[in-house]
């Protein structure tokens, strides 16, 4: 079913560009909106806020981060985009999901797609993607569900930390941050699993084994996909043709960058043990079956002479 909703918010082929697709057939479909306001002194937190009001909560002088959840009521969006006169085509992007992760720069404001992960039983895991727009004196983050990772930069804009005293562009580092980050637990997640089966594969091999490994393997290298499209566009953000982006948030962004880097680095050497455990495992069902072949050729070679 997921696969089947994602295929259906693409846009057919040879539509003009900027054609929005959004979910049919279900009313319930709702778009909530909260902002969060701050400067030095004082936090503002705004719940489930009416889109009218949002010229209202951005204003000189304070940083507001607009948090966008659920992209399918189509009057919402088109009038926020209207709002903060984002270009067609990012909205297309926003809207139309999933899209590559990457990092594009219009008139008035940057876009960034990413994606996030969250970690769920055992080293299971969930992709959604993440549209981060940063204007002047403002950041909106949009995405499909209510569930995010962003909690930490909440507590961070209430508890006074250093994202108080910068501008809008350092709370979009912050925000890619924690996205990029999210990704550690789930890399330790899987190389736990890996050890684990490293041992199954060398005490008792089995098909279900070689399945489970393969699909490690798979997931692994959709991780180490995403992850380095993210490297990329993290990369994107810090050169000087995105003017929305200043020179201390770029020097955040490097460190950013770096995780990134660490993160692709690990996934490859994970997906390096994922195949050595398939070639480990075939090669110990080879050897089992050598084994008793040996066997099977020796009572051959007393009995058939006997008979």
């Amino acid at each position: 079913k997921r696969r089947q909703r994602k295929r259906n918010r693409r846009p057919p082929v040879g539509a003009t560009p900027g054609v929005l697709v959004f979910p049919a057939g279900d009313e319930t479909v709702t778009t909530r909106i909260h902002v969060i306001r701050y400067d030095r002194d004082r936090v503002e937190e705004h719940r489930s806020v009416a889109v009218d009001e949002l010229s209202r909560l951005v204003s000189p002088g304070m940083v507001s981060w607009i948090e966008v959840e659920g992209l399918g009521h189509e009057p919402t969006i088109r009038r926020i985009a209207e709002i903060f006169r984002i270009h067609p085509l990012a909205v297309a992007d926003i809207v139309n999901v999933p899209q590559r992760s990457k990092a594009d720069s219009y008139d008035g404001h940057e876009l960034l797609v990413c994606r996030q992960a969250r970690l769920r039983d055992g080293c299971e895991f969930e992709l959604e993607q993440v549209s981060i727009l940063v204007g002047d004196g403002w950041v909106m983050s949009l995405h499909e569900t209510s569930e995010d990772v962003f909690d930490p930069v909440r507590a961070r804009i209430h508890g006074g930390a250093l994202v108080r005293s910068m501008q809008a562009d350092y709370l979009a580092y912050a925000l890619v941050d924690t996205l990029v980050d999210g990704y550690y637990p789930i890399t330790d997640a899987i190389g736990d699993d890996l050890e684990s089966l490293e041992e199954e594969v060398v005490r008792r091999p089995s098909p279900l084994t070689l399945a489970h490994i393969h699909r490690r393997r798979r997931d692994l290298l959709t991780l180490h996909r995403i992850v380095r499209q993210q490297r990329d566009a993290v990369g994107a953000m810090m050169r000087v043709d995105h003017p929305q982006i200043g020179a201390a948030a770029s020097v955040y962004l490097r460190d950013t960058y770096d995780h990134s880097i660490q993160i692709s680095d690990t996934l490859e050497s994970l997906r390096e043990v994922a195949l050595g455990l398939m070639d480990v495992q075939l090669s110990t069902v080879a050897n089992r079956t050598n084994e008793v072949m040996k066997l099977l050729t020796v009572m051959s070679s007393i009995f058939i002479p006997l008979t």
